[in-house]
């Protein structure tokens, strides 16, 4: 009885690590390996769909995005930081490309050029930046538009500096209350596309979803004042001479 007992026990044992058992141990892993991502993937999703963006701005109470009023910036230092983000936590183009993908939000065609090329990079350490937003009208410019090269030559003048372009990607993917209407470009280093084309990023949330696009990086590029730029900070911000502040805004 006890050798009829030990030998079922025997091959009862055999039976659990058979081949045909570890196979379908394998597949059970995997279905839930696949239920779990694909709940993850739902649920990140649902940060940069319409409908889900709505419900984030209710639920914050946040509005569409209004003209805010537009006061003259004498040195980057008097500029309050605006938010903090985190770059370098992405280790290749892939990881954020499937990021971004996961979350749902929409990459236009220049941007996802731009970043699909070899000259994109990405920091290989995880450090935080801090950003400052700024209009071309806070910067002293008085006309309706004015040129990209300069906006940039008055920003740094001012103290603010031209962020990586990373910044876009990651700004996209840590920014999901962005206000309804609101547009942001992002002041960078242009890169060219295949064809040659120097493009910029835009944040942005036009009201179908959250997005990420390109625009028009040339120097020559004429910019709406009332456009809002993302810069950074330099240790060197301080207040610009009156003469030259004139001479710029009168352009």
């Amino acid at each position: 009885m006890g050798r009829t007992a030990g030998k079922k026990v025997s091959c009862h044992a055999i039976q659990r690590h058979s081949p045909g058992w570890r196979h379908c141990r394998v597949l059970v892993v995997a279905m839930l390996c696949t239920t779990c991502a694909l709940l993850f993937a739902s649920e990140a999703r649902a940060q940069c769909t319409a409908r889900n963006v709505l419900q984030n701005q209710l639920r914050l109470k946040k509005g569409p995005s209004v003209d805010r009023p537009q006061i003259l910036i004498k040195s980057a230092v008097d500029v309050p930081v605006w938010k903090t983000i985190t770059i370098g936590t992405f280790a290749n183009f892939f990881a954020l490309s499937n990021a971004l993908d996961a979350a749902g939000c929409g990459i236009g065609n220049s941007a996802g050029e731009i970043l699909a090329r070899p000259i994109f990079t990405l920091r290989d350490t995880k450090t935080d930046i801090e950003l400052f937003t700024v209009s071309a009208a806070e910067l002293g410019f008085q006309t309706d538009t004015a040129l990209l090269a300069d906006i940039y030559a008055r920003a740094k003048q001012l103290g603010f500096g031209l962020a990586a372009a990373e910044v876009g990607p990651q700004l996209r993917l840590q920014y999901f209350d962005q206000p309804i209407g609101e547009f942001l470009i992002v002041g960078m280093e242009p890169i060219r596309t295949w064809k040659g084309a120097p493009v910029i990023l835009n944040v942005a949330n036009g009201g179908a979803g959250l997005i990420l696009i390109g625009q028009d990086g040339g120097a020559d590029t004429q910019i709406s004042v009332a456009s809002r730029f993302v810069f950074m900070r330099t240790n060197e911000a301080a207040p610009a001479e009156a003469p030259e502040a004139v001479a710029l805004v009168g352009r």
